[in-house]
């Protein structure tokens, strides 16, 4: 048997919010129990989209510091940029993206700090493609059961 987890997620929710929250005392206790339901729906939706996510993710800061690169005046920050705009995942492992994930946001952040001391237009325009970039990893990471 292979557990599709999923839909293991989604089935234990549903018992624990529907049937077992309803009978609890106190109130407390029912609410605890309906939370845990709500973020065991949450694990599902993130469980399905979780590696393509960050792999979308990293795609897009690589593409922004390649574009980035040219701008930099400092040959730091400018090889930093390049290297990390040519490199790869290491694997479609969770951990291993995230990693990759929070190596590139170091980098991003480094490359805003920069860009909001730089005078002119191209700088402006730099930033408004990190703030662009922030923006849609906040969608990405968005969950359908609003308001979480």
């Amino acid at each position: 048997m292979k557990p599709d987890v999923p839909v293991v997620l989604e089935n234990v929710a549903a018992k624990l919010m529907f049937e077992l929250a309803p009978q609890l005392r106190p109130p407390f206790l029912a609410g605890t129990i309906t939370v845990v339901g709500v973020m065991m729906t949450m694990l599902r939706e993130e469980w399905d989209r979780a590696a393509a996510r960050r792999v979308e993710e990293n795609a897009a800061m690589r593409a922004l510091f390649r574009e980035a690169a040219a701008q930099v005046g400092d040959a730091g920050l400018r090889a930093r940029l390049e290297a990390a705009a040519s490199s790869a995942e290491a694997s479609l492992r969770i951990a291993d993206l995230d990693a990759a994930n929070d190596e590139l946001r170091r980098l991003l952040i480094e490359l805003h700090a920069w860009a909001e001391e730089q005078p002119g237009d191209a700088a402006r325009r730099l930033e408004t493609a990190i703030w662009r970039e922030l923006l849609a990893s906040t969608e990405r990471r968005r969950f359908s059961i609003a308001p979480f």
